[in-house]
């Protein structure tokens, strides 16, 4: 999830990144000694951080539930939206609540309140960055920024949204091409989406 605010800058994590900031975080819950019944991944972003914390923490009790709230970069919905119900019944149980990033923050405050009314007994937040301005402030994080970031699970999405972005402003292919390489995405991928998008209907 990210920010309405104009991009002047971006972060391109790698995987292995990715995967160091997940042992980040599952460092910092287990010296919190936090022990949550269930693991609940907020579909999108939240499912691949989910998923290897749930490897790393040893808990197989892994749930999600979809939030729309991001129509493009930097441009959200009005409020945020609950789009697909939890997976599981948390009534009386402690919830380990995570997100690739609190960005705005509406989202993750809006799925914690849900949780708590659902009956969960504890919620805490975990995501593997925040940003400054966030309206909540996660239990369980690793990484400050104010840059606008582009996950390896969606760096293909990011590139069509960029791409369509720069189109309409008149940048030529080559431009567009030489923009995504500069910000940090690797000439192989942006190769490689080029390639697909002129394949594609």
């Amino acid at each position: 999830m990210q920010e309405n605010r104009k991009p002047e800058k971006y972060e391109v994590p790698s995987l292995d990144l990715i995967y160091e900031l997940c042992m980040e975080v599952a460092e910092r819950i287990l010296e919190q000694k936090y022990s949550p019944d269930v693991i609940v991944a907020i579909s999108r972003g939240g499912w691949i951080p989910g998923r290897i914390l749930s490897d790393i923490l040893g808990n197989h009790n892994l749930a999600t539930i979809k939030v729309e709230y991001y129509r493009d970069i930097y441009q959200t919905r009005p409020i945020p939206e609950i789009t697909q119900p939890l997976s599981v019944d948390v009534r009386g149980k402690r919830v380990l609540l995570v997100d690739d990033i609190a960005d705005s923050g509406n989202s993750l405050k809006l799925v914690r309140d849900h949780l708590l009314q659902l009956g969960a007994s504890e919620v805490r937040v975990c995501t593997l960055y925040h940003k400054p301005w966030s309206v909540l402030k996660p239990d369980f994080t690793a990484r400050l920024t104010d840059a606008w970031v582009c996950f390896p699970h969606e760096i293909f999405e990011t590139m069509e949204k960029l791409y369509r972005r720069w189109r309409a402003e008149g940048r030529n292919e080559d431009e567009i091409k030489r923009k995504l390489e500069e910000i940090g995405i690797s000439p192989r991928l942006v190769s490689k989406f080029i390639s697909l998008r002129a394949r594609t209907p």
